[in-house]
């Protein structure tokens, strides 16, 4: 099991690799379009469609490493005033419902993706793109949430019976 998740680690980390790509991408491309609109060349027309497709993107690629990573929003200030076994009670109650929620949005992506496919519904803006196409990393990137809230709770299983001390912001 740790073997795996080291190598899914290493996943994540690509993940977020390729979404800090993103966010170089979409910033070299918004100062493109604004230096060519302030020269009077017209800008960039599709850098504003572009850009809110890359934050979606970039959201979902790098939710799964900020979950492994504890950067996710917690509530530790609340844990560490309770108990320790009550506190690691609720984590493994925060994990499971976390894992319950990313899996709902793994069947519910997987829905739409499939109903906007079969209608061949298109998205029609300054891009005109197949819907599906924006729909389709929903679903992938929560099963990886979803393998992270798994790998999660086997460290909580192994770990003292207390909150996790990884990636507290209260001391």
């Amino acid at each position: 099991m740790q073997r795996a998740s080291r190598a899914f680690g290493r996943l994540l980390e690509g993940l977020m690799l390729l979404a800090s790509a993103m966010v170089l991408i979409m910033t070299l491309l918004i100062g493109a379009d604004v230096g060519l609109r302030n020269a009077g060349l017209g800008g960039v027309a599709w850098s504003n469609e572009a850009s809110e497709y890359m934050l979606y993107l970039i959201t979902l690629l790098s939710a799964p490493w900020l979950l492994r990573q504890g950067k996710h929003i917690r509530i530790d200030i609340v844990l560490r005033a309770l108990p320790p076994r009550i506190g690691w009670a609720l984590e493994w109650v925060g994990d499971l419902l976390g894992l319950l929620c990313s899996l709902y949005f793994v069947w519910y992506g997987m829905k739409v993706l499939v109903a906007s496919y079969l209608a061949g519904s298109i998205s029609i803006k300054t891009l005109i793109l197949p819907e599906w196409w924006l729909l389709a990393p929903m679903p992938l990137a929560f099963i990886a949430v979803s393998i992270e809230f798994v790998f999660r709770m086997h460290r909580l299983a192994k770990a003292e019976r207390a909150p996790r001390s990884d990636a507290v912001s209260a001391s």
